[in-house]
């Protein structure tokens, strides 16, 4: 069983790399369900009912999200009403839309998908970490085999104590929000596998997709800026996480870091494959 996530999509570019790479990527490693986090998919801030549609089409099974989510507000309308949208399940009682799902992969294994967001540097809600056993539980409870955490938050130590809170619980803990793919990707004692950080699908010649002469501006003369999506140097970053569905545990975890010149090679190969799957 293997799963794809995919970083933080940003803005058109991140889009367009998710519509071009998640077929040949998907064809090369064998994957069987496809996660992407989707909240800065629309010009950077939020996402739309149309952009979420189009990441769905591309082949992304379900979109995650974290403390952008609410940025555009047909968000609200569109997160009640399509359920492979997550929010982080940690948002207070009212909240529209819901931060797990429980899904059938293509061949056949129950994927549980839950969505958490950190506190330190963010807002200030619900405890992510009893929410996110809690949601576990309950998935593994409904017929989930394997269990995918994304824990969206700012700080390092906030995802890395993640990780061990829910190792043997969890078949992934992975990280978003800070759109820089760390390096310590690893299974931990109980199986649980984690990376602090999945990285960025999008720009990566500005600031953590923002273009960078504003975002030095800022940090500069403390003024306010317009930040605008950047443009060049597009690169899809994700992991792939291998697991056992008969334990729910994962057995392996590896980084992706693909230029769009990569993705395209990668779709050149699978073309020229016969028998690849799509």
């Amino acid at each position: 069983m293997k799963l794809l996530f995919i970083g933080d999509i940003v803005g058109k570019p991140g889009r367009e790399l998710v519509r071009r790479g998640v077929g040949p990527i998907v064809a090369a490693h064998d994957i069987d369900f496809v996660i992407a986090n989707g909240e800065n998919s629309a010009a950077g801030f939020g996402i739309t009912r149309e952009i979420g549609d189009q990441l769905l089409a591309y082949g992304c099974d379900v979109l995650t999200s974290g403390n952008h989510i609410w940025d555009k507000k047909e968000a609200l309308e569109y997160i009640a009403r399509e359920p492979r949208l997550l929010r982080p399940a940690n948002y207070p009682a009212g909240a529209p839309g819901a931060g797990t799902y429980l899904a059938t992969a293509k061949n056949g294994v129950k994927v549980g998908i839950v969505n958490v967001m950190g506190r330190v540097f963010l807002a200030s809600i619900d405890d992510p970490f009893t929410t996110a056993l809690r949601e576990v539980t309950a998935l593994r409870t409904a017929g989930a085999q394997v269990v995918f955490v994304d824990i969206h938050a700012e700080v390092t130590s906030e995802k890395v104590a993640m990780g061990w809170y829910l190792d043997g619980h969890a078949t992934a803990v992975v990280g978003t929000h800070t759109h820089v793919q760390t390096a310590d990707n690893r299974v931990l004692p109980r199986g649980t596998a984690y990376l602090t950080d999945a990285g960025m699908t999008g720009p990566h010649d500005g600031v953590i997709g923002v273009e960078k002469d504003a975002v030095i501006g800022k940090f500069l003369n403390a003024l306010p800026a317009r930040f605008e999506t950047a443009s060049g140097d597009p690169r899809l970053n994700g992991v792939i996480v291998t697991a056992d569905p008969a334990t729910g545990l994962a057995t392996a975890i590896d980084r992706l870091s693909l230029s769009a010149a990569d993705i395209d090679r990668l779709a050149a190969d699978m073309a020229a494959t016969p028998g690849a799957r799509a």
